[in-house]
C-alpha cells in the first residue's frame, strides 16, 4: 500500500504540525511504502520572497529528517524537482470542470470575503491531484479540512479514466487522528495564522519564554484547579506518560500549586522530548552534502515512479508516439 503526503514550507513546524500530522506521517513509514514531499510549488501561492522560500524548503527537509523520517524506508523529495508533476497537472486541467474548482474551500473562502485570488489558488486542487495520482497513491493522510481535496482528486481521476481508459488508481483519504488537539499560547487552536505557535525546534530560551507567556485564568495558588479545563495540562498530556499525567493532575486538584509550576513542568518535558531530534537536526544542518544527497536520491526515486504513471497518461490521451 502506497502512502503519499506533502507538507508546505510556509513556516517552521510547530507543535500543532507535529502532533496533528508529522508524527502520524512518520509512523506510516513502518509498514507502508511512503512518499513524502516538500510542497514548494504550492507554497508559491503565499510566499513571494525567493530567499525566504529557499530557506524554508531546506528547514522543512531538515525538520522531517530530524523528527524521524527515515530515507531508507520513505522517499523524501522536493515537489518542484519533479517535472512530471506540472506536466501531469496540465493533462488533468484539460479534463477538470470549472464548477469542481469553484466550490473548493481555499478559493471559495477568499471569494466570499471579497479578497483577490489568483489562478494559482483556483487551480491549486489540480496540482494537488497531480501530486497524488503521479505515484499511484493508495492512501493520503489528511486533516478533516483537506478531505475535500481528495474527493476532487478522485473526481478528476474518474473523469480522466472515463475518457481515456483505466489510467489512474483512485486514492482514499485517511483522516488524521485529530484527537490530540493542540491549543496555542492564547488558548485558540495553534496556527501560524493566529501567531500563537510554539516551534518544534524553538531555542531553549525562547521556548521557556513562550511557555511562561501561555494564558491562564486567575485562580489563586491555594485553590484546587481542574486540569481537564487547563490548556497547560492539555499541552502537557501530549508529551507525558499516563503516570506523569496522573501525578500532575493530582497536584492541580490538591491546591497549593500555581500555574507557574505547571508551566515549568511543561517546559521541562517538552524540552526533553525534542532534545534528541534537536541534536540530530544540528548534525544534519552541519552536513549539507548528506542532506542534498538524500533529496537528490528521493527525487530520483520519485521521478522513476512518476515517469511510469505520466507515460501511461500521455499514451492514453494520444501524446505518446508508441503504443
Amino acid at each position: 500500500m502506497r502512502v503519499l503526503s506533502g507538507i508546505q514550507p510556509t513556516g517552521r513546524f510547530h507543535w500543532g504540525n507535529y502532533f496533528g500530522a508529522i508524527r502520524q506521517y512518520i509512523a506510516l513509514q513502518d509498514n507502508e511504502q511512503a512518499f513524502y514531499f516538500i510542497a514548494d510549488l504550492h507554497a508559491l501561492t503565499t510566499i513571494r520572497d525567493a530567499g525566504q522560500l529557499r530557506q524554508l524548503r531546506l528547514d522543512a527537509a531538515l525538520d522531517l529528517l530530524a523528527l524521524g523520517l527515515d530515507p531508507q524506508r520513505a522517499t523524501l523529495f522536493m515537489q518542484s524537482e519533479i517535472p512530471e508533476i506540472p506536466e501531469l497537472t496540465w493533462l488533468l486541467m484539460t479534463v477538470t470542470q470549472m464548477h469542481l474548482l469553484d466550490k473548493c474551500h481555499a478559493y471559495k473562502d477568499k471569494k466570499d470575503k471579497g479578497l483577490p485570488a489568483d489562478a494559482g489558488l483556483f487551480t491549486y486542487p489540480v496540482l494537488m491531484a497531480a501530486d497524488i495520482l503521479l505515484y499511484d497513491s493508495d492512501i493520503v493522510p489528511v486533516g478533516s479540512d483537506q478531505v475535500q481535496h481528495i474527493e476532487v482528486t478522485r473526481d478528476i481521476a474518474i473523469r480522466f479514466n472515463h475518457l481515456y481508459g483505466e489510467v489512474f488508481n483512485l486514492p482514499k483519504a485517511r483522516t488524521l487522528d485529530e484527537s490530540a488537539k493542540v491549543p496555542g499560547t492564547d488558548g485558540d487552536k495553534m496556527s501560524k495564522s493566529y501567531g500563537n505557535t510554539i516551534d518544534v525546534f524553538e531555542p531553549e530560551k525562547a521556548l521557556r519564554k513562550k511557555i511562561m507567556a501561555i494564558k491562564t485564568d486567575s485562580t489563586p495558588v491555594e485553590v484546587p484547579k481542574n486540569p481537564e479545563t487547563c490548556n497547560l495540562f492539555t499541552l502537557y498530556k501530549l508529551f507525558a506518560s499516563p503516570g506523569e499525567q496522573q501525578a500532575l493532575a493530582e497536584r492541580y486538584r490538591a491546591g497549593g500549586m500555581g500555574y507557574g509550576e505547571a508551566k515549568q513542568a511543561l517546559f521541562e518535558i517538552a524540552n526533553s522530548h525534542f532534545a534528541p531530534a534537536r541534536e540530530r537536526r544540528e548534525k544534519l544542518a552541519a552536513d549539507s552534502a548528506t542532506l542534498h544527497d538524500i533529496l537528490d536520491d528521493g527525487a530520483k526515486k520519485a521521478r522513476a515512479k512518476g515517469a511510469e504513471v505520466l507515460d501511461r497518461a500521455r499514451a492514453a490521451c494520444g501524446l505518446g508516439r508508441r503504443k
